[in-house]
């Protein structure tokens, strides 16, 4: 009797340079793996933040070296490298929270989880996040 089906590859002994270069990861994959990421991220700056809130808001002349810190920069980091680290938080902060949405409402919602649903608010992660971030980043940098 024929094979019709075809065989599938099976993968032993995964080598990291061949084969997870040409690996293609699904969407839902790294909304996963970008979550962790900015959770992280925004763990490792979280002394940053505090700084940057306690400076913004404990008094007019505090406000004022918040606000040169972003003109003038702090020390030895320029401006920009500070607008930099702050996009990127901005970045950890959207995308964390847009998929965290989505992981909750596929935890309560039994209809959520199917293959079309994970690849389709996958996207729709990605998309809002990175577009928030591109709107909030251009606020920041000044273009409007």
């Amino acid at each position: 009797m024929p094979e019709l089906t075809r065989k599938r590859p099976e993968f032993r002994n995964i080598n990291a340079f061949k084969d997870l270069t040409t690996y293609r990861l699904p969407a839902a994959g790294w909304v996963s793996i970008l979550h962790r990421v900015s959770g992280l991220l925004m763990f490792l700056l979280l002394p940053l933040i505090v700084w940057l809130f306690d400076t913004s808001v404990s008094s007019e002349i505090s406000y004022e070296r918040f606000v040169s810190a972003f003109a003038g920069g702090i020390g030895f980091v320029p401006a920009w490298f500070l607008k930099l680290v702050v996009l990127a938080l901005i970045w950890a902060y959207l995308h964390h929270l847009i998929a965290g949405v989505r992981h909750l409402w596929m935890d309560v919602s039994h209809d959520a989880v199917t293959k079309q649903f994970g690849k389709t608010s996958a996207v729709v992660t990605l998309v809002l996040s990175i577009g928030l971030t591109l709107v909030l980043g251009a606020k920041l940098f000044g273009l409007y």
